[in-house]
């Protein structure tokens, strides 16, 4: 969330913020108009208590000299009363505040290019060379269902649309690449691996921003406040929250595997057939907390970091710098990873890197002290995909794809396959 104090003192750099993102900036007005009527009934209640204490004061300054003191007591019970009926009303209009809080978006940084939507998104460099098949390549999910390394019709009959079986050499090629991306950003990139739980609670989420605005986006436990997690940067974030870390602890670097679930509300028609917009899906999540005048050029590197999976891989790509207008809620700064998928002819988005400066570190209460003694500051938060495993199986299929119908393995992925090329296997 947003410091409501710099709100106060900053309304139109904020309200130009909000324009900026193609956000309501009507939100900023609300906030504030909430924040005074609170700060108005805190201040005569805060009076009213005042009275009260000199009241009570004169009460026994009466009764010590013998005097009736009956008025006194009449008017404190009234005031009294008036001050538990306040006291209700600071509460209410604090948890609006708050409320308002929790739904403003996060305000893009200066160096964020401005525009209207994905299509004004700028392309900071490419990667690799794309390959060139003397035959017409095919999408992967008619490579994986002739190499029989998973099943739709069968994961649809035991759950339902967008899941997915992997078998065989498929569901090794999914395991390979979680232990290949784990180990290559543990060793190389000075990462703590984590195996988090798959189920959050709400604080959790309210924390990363994902609740209360994307509720409908995830799966709840029926009649339970938890979630199943969206990906690893939910617990992978929340794993210091309301605790007070110290500087000589910064950078933190988390690498986590998980399972994600997403309900994909409002993508209906969008990517219905393969392994890119699934209801569960595998990834590598990196999150970082970082004092805060690191936090950009932790976020290019983060990007980097990402970026040199793709690289060992040998899959060619392009990043993205994203646009004002497509932003993410949280998000203050973002570049996308996209991938080549050749059967299809584009780039498809296989890693999302982003900047929250200290947007989820005040809902998760993530602070730190520069020394001993010294006021907590809040740290800034940073988190990518390193990588979307189910993409980056998407991506390999169709970039290794042969004229047999066989697959070529990345090298440095044989080591963890235990072979160079994927065939169907005879039985």
């Amino acid at each position: 969330m947003l410091d409501i104090r710099a709100i106060r003192s900053q309304p139109e750099w904020f309200r130009r913020g909000m324009e900026r993102r193609k956000a309501d900036a009507a939100l900023v007005d609300a906030l504030l108009l909430a924040d005074k009527r609170w700060r108005e009934a805190l201040a005569e209640v805060e009076r009213l208590k005042s009275q009260r204490n000199k009241a009570s004061e004169a009460i026994a300054a009466k009764k010590r000299q013998g005097l009736d003191a009956s008025a006194e007591i009449a008017e404190m019970r009234r005031v009294s009363e008036t001050i538990k009926q306040l006291d209700e009303q600071v509460r209410e209009r604090e948890a609006e505040v708050q409320r308002l809080l929790l739904e403003v978006p996060n305000i893009p940084h200066d160096s964020v290019p401005d525009g209207d939507s994905e299509a004004d998104n700028v392309p900071v460099r490419h990667v690799g060379d794309k390959p060139v098949f003397p035959f017409e390549p095919k999408p992967h999910w008619e490579l994986a269902e002739a190499l029989d390394i998973v099943d739709f019709e069968r994961a649809v009959k035991i759950t339902g649309s967008r899941f997915v079986l992997y078998k065989g050499l498929g569901a090794r090629l999914e395991r390979a690449l979680a232990n290949f991306m784990l180990d290559f950003h543990v060793s190389n990139h000075g990462y703590t691996e984590m195996f988090p739980a798959f189920i959050a609670n709400e604080e959790s989420l309210v924390g990363t921003g994902n609740l209360p605005k994307f509720g409908e986006d995830m799966f709840k436990l029926e009649g339970l406040p938890y979630y199943l997690i969206p990906t690893a940067e939910v617990p992978l974030t929340n794993y210091y929250r309301d605790e007070i870390l110290s500087a000589r602890q910064l950078p933190v670097k988390l690498a986590g595997y998980s399972a994600c679930f997403r309900s994909e509300a409002g993508s209906a028609g969008k990517d219905t057939r393969g392994l890119i917009r699934l209801h569960q899906f595998q990834k590598v999540e990196l999150v970082k907390l970082v004092a805060p005048e690191t936090s950009y050029d932790e976020l290019e590197r983060l990007v980097q970091d990402c970026a040199r999976i793709l690289d060992a891989l040998e899959l060619p790509y392009r990043v993205i710098e994203i646009c004002t207008g497509d932003l993410g809620f949280k998000e203050t700064k973002k570049y996308d990873l996209e991938v080549w998928m050749p059967a299809q002819g584009v780039y498809r988005e296989i890693s999302s890197c982003a900047n929250f400066e200290d947007f989820q570190a005040r809902r998760a209460g993530l602070r730190f002290r520069r020394e001993e003694g010294a006021r907590p500051e809040y740290v800034h938060t940073l988190n990518g995909s390193g990588l979307a495993i189910g993409r980056t199986v998407a991506a390999i299929l169709e970039n290794g794809q042969q004229a047999d119908g066989s697959v070529r393995i990345p090298k440095a992925l044989v080591p963890y396959m235990g072979t160079d090329v994927i065939r169907r296997e005879v039985k």
